[in-house]
């Protein structure tokens, strides 16, 4: 009698998983917890590669590092879609830790690393990944921590670059890129380079 009872508790469990997705979003607030919870106990490389979110903080992933090279700028560290990525002054390269947490990490989002990342332009050798303190894995190169800026819409955009003196793209050897020998590389005056629009 009380297997019963349990494969009738089961069988309506079920059915009642059923019609909620099959009817979409209902107003009882376990079924959007149990939702979240799913959300969040699913891997980071299934994230889209712009901006996702795990427990509010934006995040990246890449299935490649590839170079681009930009007057004034030198040869630099894109993702798969053509987004800088960037290193931190703050964190620390041996060994690698990301100082990059909290409110930080929404807006210079960690690229998370998975389980394998090519590299074009750069040595696979430097590649590699670091154990953050909220358990995710991010990529680094040359022990430095990568991450995107919120700021770059789209391929090729630099806003990060030297922003609060902290941030800089990352080049092909794990080093900070170097400005422009008059100072310049904001966005705007890179806008309308090669490779900008």
């Amino acid at each position: 009698m009380i297997r019963q009872r349990v494969v009738l508790a089961a069988a309506a469990g079920a059915t009642s998983a059923l019609l909620l997705t099959a009817c979409g979003s209902s107003g009882d607030s376990s079924s959007s917890t149990d939702s979240a919870a799913a959300a969040s106990s699913a891997p980071a490389s299934s994230a889209p590669a712009g901006n996702g979110d795990a427990d509010g903080m934006g995040m990246a992933t890449t299935s490649m590092l590839m170079t681009e090279e930009m007057e004034g700028m030198g040869t630099f560290v894109t993702d798969d879609k053509g987004m800088t990525l960037y290193r931190y002054e703050m964190d620390q390269a041996s060994p690698s830790k990301s100082m990059c947490t909290g409110d930080c990490a929404k807006t210079w989002m960690p690229v998370m690393a998975q389980d394998s990342v090519k590299a074009m332009g750069v040595k696979q050798s430097l590649v590699g990944s670091v154990d953050r303190s909220d358990g995710m894995k991010q990529l680094t190169l040359a022990g430095r921590p990568l991450y995107r800026y919120m700021g770059d819409a789209k391929a090729g955009e630099m806003k990060g670059q030297a922003k609060d003196s902290k941030w800089y793209a990352v080049t092909p050897a794990g080093e900070k890129a170097a400005m422009s020998s008059d100072g310049s590389g904001s966005s705007e005056d890179m806008e309308g380079m090669p490779g900008m629009s």
